[in-house]
């Protein structure tokens, strides 16, 4: 999927990653015409680095699995550190999404946010379940 100019430079990126990331990777074979699209760019975002670990699963077959990471559509991604901290990209994350997706990962194998720390210590207040999602379309 990526050409080997980007390949070289998301190699180098990756080069960043201070602990190894699970990339947990729902699709399914019919009915999604963008999951064949998604999972061969993981596959070749994982190739580029022995940090990153690829896991597909299928929603069809896997819908304990999958309800038990709060996945309900495909493609899915989540992107894991084996402390518990989970970023979910829903789509294809290609174009503004890729870059988006490259910044998540080494987010997540450092265990840290870009937050500051009023922002960590309010959002500590909050004491009951919240759901946020952040809708990204091209232009």
């Amino acid at each position: 999927m990526l050409d080997e100019p980007t390949r070289a430079r998301v190699r180098e990126r990756l080069q960043a990653l201070t602990a190894p990331v699970r990339l947990i990777h729902f699709t399914q074979e019919l009915d999604c015409e963008t999951c064949t699209d998604a999972r061969l760019l993981l596959q070749d975002v994982a190739s580029l680095s022995d940090r990153v670990q690829l896991e597909v699963h299928n929603l069809q077959l896997e819908r304990a699995r999958a309800a038990e990471l709060g996945i309900d559509r495909v493609p899915a991604t989540i992107v894991a550190n084996g402390r518990g901290t989970r970023i979910r990209f829903l789509g294809v994350p290609a174009g503004y999404e890729f870059a988006a997706l490259l910044e998540a990962m080494l987010d997540v194998s450092r265990g840290q946010s870009h937050l500051q720390p009023e922002t960590i210590a309010r959002l500590q207040q909050i004491q009951q379940p919240v759901h946020l999602q952040v809708y990204v379309t091209p232009t």
